[in-house]
């Protein structure tokens, strides 16, 4: 058999040189990595604002994000960090992070609520909050819709409604009332799917009552239609005949060609 091979011993001094040359390796690494973080040490306000525009015009979002937030850490007051803040919530909301930009445009509300470009962070805050529903997830997941958050969506119709009444001459209100609208439509169109849901379950008073609600809350919407139609099938199905004959005659002066006469 074969003996072990004998352990190696170095001199000391080979030992200490060693230990030298990994150390300087170490402090060359270090130092590099200090110099990579500390490239904007010097930087003045007007070069990190400059290198955020030009992150924001070439679509770099994580960037733009990046380089606004170090200059917030480095001059957090003043009209340029405002102005940051607003740019961020931007980023975020391209880059899809949509919760992230809300929660940003909305603390920049709330810490000014009387800067002259609050519009524009409510504007933005609808923005990213609004994403309409989406049929295909709920078909694969098989969801019902009374189970599916539309948090976000009411948020986006809180923002531009207050953006609307608060600021009813804002560069942004006139975008901002035709995307209430569809937002309305949307939420409208939720209760709907609710009632229907109910009624498929043959819980029809609660499929009435949900689709009143489309009635007393959303009587703009384009979908007023759909929710009598909810109530003329549910009266039948209780054999509410004077309800129903009540809800027809509705159905019939609003909207005389509707299917659900037939």
């Amino acid at each position: 058999m074969e003996p072990d091979s004998p352990t190696p011993i170095y001199p000391m001094s080979r030992l200490l040189s060693v230990a030298v040359l990994s150390l300087g390796f170490a402090l060359l690494a270090g130092g590099c990595a200090n110099l990579e973080a500390d490239k904007t040490a010097n930087w003045t306000v007007e070069h990190f604002l400059a290198e955020g525009r030009s992150n924001l015009q070439d679509g770099k979002w994580e960037e733009a994000i990046t380089t606004y937030q170090k200059l917030l850490g480095r001059y957090p007051f003043g009209s340029h960090a405002e102005q940051a803040q607003l740019d961020i919530a931007y980023a975020y909301y391209k880059n899809g992070e949509r919760p992230l930009a809300v929660a940003t445009a909305d603390r920049f509300i709330q810490m000014h609520p009387t800067h002259p470009r609050v519009d524009y962070a409510y504007y933005l805050k609808g923005l990213a909050g609004f994403q309409p529903p989406s049929g295909i997830f709920s078909r694969i997941t098989g969801d019902s819709p009374s189970e599916r958050d539309i948090s976000p969506v009411r948020e986006a119709f809180d923002a531009y409604r207050e953006l609307i009444n608060r600021f009813p001459d804002s560069h942004y209100a006139p975008d901002a009332r035709e995307r209430l609208v569809h937002i309305i439509n949307v939420l409208a169109m939720h209760e709907v799917n609710i009632a229907r849901y109910y009624y498929s379950r043959g819980a029809f008073v609660a499929a009435v009552n949900r689709a009143k609600r489309v009635l007393e809350i959303y009587q703009s919407s384009a979908v007023v239609e759909h929710a009598l139609g909810v109530m003329l099938d549910a009266y039948r199905k209780m054999g509410f005949a004077d309800l129903r004959a009540d809800t027809a005659r509705v159905l019939k002066l609003n909207y005389p060609g509707s299917r659900y006469l037939n």
